[in-house]
Formats: C-alpha cells, structure tokens, sequence
C-alpha cells in the first residue's frame, strides 16, 4: 500500500509532546483502539527527525518531504532505525509503526464497506 500524510511535520518538541501524551494513553487501556494513534504532522515530523543517506534513513526522507512510499518500507525502515535510535527515539518510532497500522486498517475498513 502507497501512503502518505498532509500537513507540515511537527516541530521536534510537539512530536516529543504529542509522543508521550499517545503513549499514556495508550497505556491506560488494556486495549487500545488503531485509532489512537499520533497525528499526521507528527508522522511527519517523527520521520523527519531520522531521515538520513542509508537506505532506511531515504525511506523516512521522502516520507518526511511528503512523497508517496510503500507502508512495508515504511514500517521496515522505522524498525531498523530503532535498533540506534535512543530510548526516546525508540518510542517516537513505534508512534510512527502505529501510524501506519492505523491508515491500513481505515483503508481495509473503507474497502470492506465499499463492497
């Protein structure tokens, strides 16, 4: 699945903010729905934050600059950047993995009611 998000990316201490506020949350259920999920700025913003030359780091880059990519190579290059990114990192790139799960879950959603 191609996917993209609109806006303007998150500065770095909204995507620190918005990061944490989604993760309590998140940990206060016991399950909690793919809708809670961080906003398309921070999306942005999170990849953003590690885009750089390696091919997971171009993967995030042209997400970042608002290109189309593929959701696997999206998820796949937020994976391998949290094997070096910091604790906090770490979570922000979660935040993005949930992001993405979410827009496959509306689309499925939306073909299912479709027909």
């Amino acid at each position: 699945m191609r996917i993209t998000a609109r806006g303007v990316p998150a500065s770095d201490d909204q995507v620190h903010s918005e990061v944490a506020q989604l993760l309590d949350r998140r940990a206060a259920m016991k399950h909690p729905p793919f809708s809670l999920t961080v906003s398309d700025s921070v999306a942005l913003g999170i990849a953003r934050m590690f885009r750089s030359t390696s091919l997971s780091g171009e993967v995030l880059d042209r997400f970042a600059a608002g290109v189309s990519v593929d959701s696997d190579e999206l998820v796949e290059a937020a994976r391998f950047e949290q094997g070096y990114a910091s604790p906090e990192g770490y979570a922000a790139l979660r935040c993005l993995v949930l992001w993405v799960h979410h827009q496959e879950h509306r689309r499925d959603q939306r073909r299912a009611h479709a027909g």
